[in-house]
């Protein structure tokens, strides 16, 4: 976990979802998606107050996403990560990211036990300015 061989695979793979994606510009959820989006990736908000954010359609939940999704980014308080982890185990996600302070360990196992790679604890935008600019 949180090594960078598998942060590197991660940044390889192209469509992310991000949960808890914030219409508003100055939360992290929304500049780090911009950010992302902006270096090529496919961006999939999951918020369930919003059908569209920056002009992205934007769905209630993970489940409801009806295209193949590699990475979700997560950004919700720690006690939402099982559930996700959960629906993103059922529907044949590559990588979970957890952002900065975003820590559910048992979560994280059971998705490494299913297969998943997982970042804990760490930003996406930070990690791709260090490895991949």
């Amino acid at each position: 976990m949180n090594n960078h061989a598998t942060i590197q695979q991660i940044f390889k793979m192209k469509t992310i979802v991000v949960i808890g994606f914030s219409p508003k510009p100055e939360r992290p959820s929304h500049y780090v998606a911009m950010y992302l989006k902006e270096n090529g990736y496919t961006i999939i908000p999951v918020n369930p107050g919003h059908n569209e954010i920056a002009g992205i359609t934007c769905y209630p939940d993970l489940k409801s996403i009806p295209k193949s999704i590699d990475v979700v980014d997560i950004f919700r308080r720690s006690e939402f990560v099982p559930s996700i982890v959960d629906s993103a185990i059922s529907m044949g996600v590559k990588a979970i990211w957890m952002q900065d302070h975003v820590i559910h360990e048992e979560a994280a196992q059971k998705a490494e036990d299913a297969g998943l790679m997982v970042v804990m604890n760490d930003c996406m935008l930070r990690q791709h300015r260090l490895l991949c600019s």
